[in-house]
């Protein structure tokens, strides 16, 4: 069974050798392009002020890596910090260098990784005037469109009195794809390739670069309920949902076969 990964480039290529060591043909096809933010100075910024703020909730591994790669030397930082999963937690302590007892993330158990669960666990420390800066990126999909990811964190710790600051640090892009990716996408269409989606996004940007391709004959595993909604709503024909670890998503490939 070949197996596309969709992930951006650094994260597909963890994902492909994970799944080909446990026999899939798993190959990359990013939908997503991760670059720096155009404007560097609201993160320099952010790091002057970071002991402003009780804690520092980043939303992913790449909004992990653009952050701290414009730490300033020798800095120490007294805020909790705060991830949504394990890829977010690895990067924070192995690339970030930030100690584990510092930092606030879901646990394996409960079978999901998103800002609900993470609010599960850090509401707690959250009261009038507690600060949080979220760190962030921004992306445009094949249509120009300008999102900025989901808000439902910041909106909860609002209502719980705490004051948000929000930083973009990286910036996500619709790729340009070459010849080999385009015969790659209409021929998956028939073929019983399987498409593995981890972000909504990367599903806009593929119905918006291919507005006419027809997905009812493909078979897609999703890593949460919206992103499965999104497939759906793609119009492609089978979509299974399963937790965002490697364990579970091979589980879950191994229905299809």
């Amino acid at each position: 069974m070949r197996v596309i990964v969709t992930r951006p480039q650094h994260e597909a290529r963890h994902w492909v050798e994970q799944l080909q060591g446990v026999g899939f043909d798993a190959l990359a096809l990013p939908l997503i392009e991760v670059a720096a933010a155009t404007d560097s100075q609201p993160v320099l910024q952010a790091w002057q002020n970071i002991h402003h703020f009780d804690a520092v909730m980043l939303v992913s591994g790449n909004a992990v890596d653009h952050f701290f790669a414009l730490k300033p030397v020798g800095l120490q930082v007294s805020a909790r910090f705060w991830v949504t999963g394990p890829g977010s937690y690895a990067a924070l302590t192995q690339r970030g260098g930030v100690a584990a007892n510092c930092i606030d993330v879901p646990k394996m158990d409960p079978g999901q990784f998103d800002s609900e669960t993470l609010w599960s666990i850090v509401s707690m420390q959250v009261q009038a005037g507690t600060k949080v800066l979220i760190v962030r990126g921004a992306g445009r999909n094949a249509n120009g469109a300008l999102g900025v990811g989901r808000d439902w964190l910041a909106q909860h710790i609002t209502q719980a009195g705490g004051c948000v600051t929000e930083v973009v640090a990286y910036q996500r892009l619709c790729p340009a794809f070459d010849e080999q990716q385009l015969a790659l996408i209409s021929g998956s269409a028939t073929d019983g390739s399987v498409w593995l989606f981890s972000s909504s996004e990367a599903l806009e940007n593929l119905k918006a670069s291919f507005p006419v391709q027809q997905w009812q004959q493909v078979n897609a595993v999703v890593t949460h309920p919206r992103i499965g909604l999104a497939a759906s709503n793609a119009g492609f024909g089978r979509v299974l949902e399963s937790r965002p670890v490697l364990s579970d998503v091979i589980a879950c490939l191994h229905t299809l076969q």
